[in-house]
């Protein structure tokens, strides 16, 4: 079973076995626009929950991506380096940023499920 939960900051963790996915909702690619640029993490860093791990630049503005959780970057998307749109066109899905093992699974239990998002964005 695929569990995805969500960052106040508009991230998005998919959980696949032990190994979190972590991307930029559609709410925030919709406010970015155009994203036009992505700097992903190397693999292999070690991350601390919170920690500003990549950015993404759109026609708008540049934005720090978050790492959502502590753990290691096992992979970037390098798809994006070429196609930055892929976060506009599906940003929960090929728009991936980046793959990372989970120091703890706890972090990933606190997020935000989707209907929680979903309250925050509404209030937003």
């Amino acid at each position: 079973m695929t569990e995805i939960r969500y960052t106040q900051d508009h991230e998005w963790v998919r959980l696949e076995g032990d190994i979190a996915v972590v991307g930029i909702t559609a709410h925030a690619a919709d406010a970015l626009g155009d994203v036009v640029f992505v700097e992903l993490p190397e693999p292999g860093r070690e991350v601390t929950q919170g920690e500003a791990v990549a950015v993404v630049e759109s026609v708008k503005a540049a934005s720090d991506v978050y790492a959502p959780l502590a753990g290691r970057i096992t992979e970037s998307n390098a798809d994006l380096e070429s196609s930055p749109g892929n976060v506009n066109l599906g940003p929960e899905a090929e728009g991936w940023f980046f793959k990372m093992s989970l120091a703890n699974r706890a972090e990933f239990d606190a997020l935000l499920d989707a209907a929680a998002y979903a309250k925050l964005v509404e209030e937003a």
